[in-house]
């Protein structure tokens, strides 16, 4: 594919067919990724005789899961729209050091893990569980995803540089093959089939680790083949302090964002514990059952971004505005859908993880009741591509602190006093994530209002010129 090619298509073809053609395997994309913690978790809640005490552990490691995951896609996120955006200008010079940039930044944060899990994991569980059995699978866990992190952080970087050419399709091949090798070692790990040893937690470790790099390698592989819009040179490893500066100008919300989920996730932690671990295990498997649906809306989003930024870069007024409507418009068909599917199935849902009564009776009701906000949360995660891609990231971030923090865990907390008081009203601490949602929506709308009149409404109406 030339640039031309490229170009042309990010800047002439229907904003709605676009967004399909490119968001779908986004979706898809991070939707598999979403899969890994899900599949490990059905796994190891039915290891026989322990296995809701390893589902906790792997609850109480999520947070740090969730937070080299934020600093990878949030990272991938800021090179994505810079990249796109030098295409859409026609700088190649610019195209090639950002590619070599995120490689150099990929490799950085694998290090960064790297060394916290020798040093860091065991005083993290031990500050959200007394309970050894927990404390020892957790670390154990733990350990291992940052001790072999280079996969799913290399893979974030290179699945970024396909998706900001429009070879989104090849990611998702990619991110396939990772989820169907975690899949099938999976179970052949932790309960040691075909003669090997039951490694128990370790081995859904294992598997997530091995099918990162599976991904990794392919999207590498599908980089070097078919991307010949980027062409590097060891030059262009070369960190640059003015592009990096550049990268997390954009990404630096988009980390925060989904570094404020990880933030979030270890406050509830805290929080619900003092209720009791029941609810702990509940909350982490709701929070991993609706990540794969508000992960879709992620996937899309990281549509809406290079979309707008590329069309923004180029000056065409009325793609950007198509790709605003069009991007919130399926975002928030994503969202009710799943608001659908969990209010019919989290009974299903629920049953497949092998739970004790009252922590089956927990999730459900957190499916139920959370579920109702999905509409309000797929629109603030749109908004937030929308003004990541048009250079508004202080807007951003504002959107993830309020729905991530500031409007969750004081709620939770005042919420968790009433069910340790009264603990027939414990299903009252799911609403938390509504009241956030709705509150975070209002600010979205008024943020809109304002990017728009100061950065659309001064475009050329119309202007579709190729850059």
């Amino acid at each position: 594919m030339s640039k031309q090619t490229s170009a042309n298509r990010m800047g002439t073809v229907p904003v709605p067919k676009l967004m399909l053609s490119m968001g779908i395997p986004m979706i898809f994309s991070m939707m598999l990724q979403a899969l890994y913690n899900i599949v490990d978790s059905a796994f190891v809640s039915n290891m026989p005789g322990e296995g809701e005490a390893a589902l906790n552990a792997l609850t109480l490691a999520f947070p740090v899961q969730v937070l080299l995951v934020a600093i990878g896609i949030g990272t991938g996120v800021g090179v994505n729209a810079l990249l796109s955006k030098s295409l859409g200008q026609g700088n190649r010079k610019k195209v090639n050091q950002v590619a070599g940039n995120a490689l150099f930044l990929g490799t950085v944060i694998f290090l960064v893990f790297f060394l916290f899990g020798l040093f860091g994991v065991k005083f993290y569980i031990a500050s959200q569980t007394s309970n050894p059995t927990i404390l020892k699978m957790g670390t154990t866990y733990l350990r291992i995803c940052c001790l072999i992190s280079f996969g799913i952080v290399y893979f974030s970087m290179f699945e970024k540089l396909l998706q900001a050419t429009g070879l989104a399709i090849y990611s998702t091949i990619a991110q396939i093959g990772g989820v169907v090798t975690n899949m099938i070692l999976d179970p052949i790990l932790i309960y040691g089939w075909f003669g090997l040893p039951a490694m128990g937690v370790a081995g859904a470790a294992y598997a997530t680790v091995i099918g990162q790099i599976v991904s990794f390698l392919l999207a590498m592989f599908f980089h070097l083949k078919y991307n010949k819009e980027i062409k590097t040179s060891l030059s262009d490893f070369r960190p640059a302090a003015g592009l990096i500066r550049e990268i997390y100008a954009i990404g630096l919300p988009a980390i925060l964002a989904q570094a404020l989920m990880s933030v979030m996730t270890y406050g509830l932690n805290l929080i619900f514990v003092r209720i009791n671990e029941n609810v702990v295990t509940a909350y982490g498997l709701y929070y991993k059952i609706q990540q794969f649906i508000l992960f879709a809306a992620f996937g899309l989003r990281d549509a809406i971004t290079p979309i707008v930024s590329f069309n923004h870069g180029m000056g065409s007024k009325s793609r950007v505005n198509a790709g605003i409507r069009y991007g919130m418009l399926y975002t928030l068909t994503i969202m009710l859908f799943g608001t659908v599917l969990l209010e019919v199935l989290a009974v299903p849902f629920a049953h497949i993880f092998g739970l004790s009564g009252q922590t089956e009776q927990l999730c459900i009701d957190a499916m139920h009741i959370a579920s109702l906000s999905f509409a309000f949360s797929g629109a603030n995660v749109a908004f937030q591509g929308i003004f990541q891609a048009l250079d508004s990231g202080k807007e951003s971030l504002i959107l993830s602190v309020c729905r991530q923090f500031l409007f969750v865990l004081p709620v939770a907390w005042g919420f968790s006093r009433l069910a340790i008081s009264h603990p027939g009203m414990t299903w009252m601490i799911w609403s938390t994530f509504f009241f956030a949602e709705l509150l975070t929506v209002l600010i979205g709308i008024y943020f809109m209002k304002k990017i728009n009149h100061n950065k659309i409404e001064v475009l050329e109406t119309g202007h579709t010129k190729i850059a």
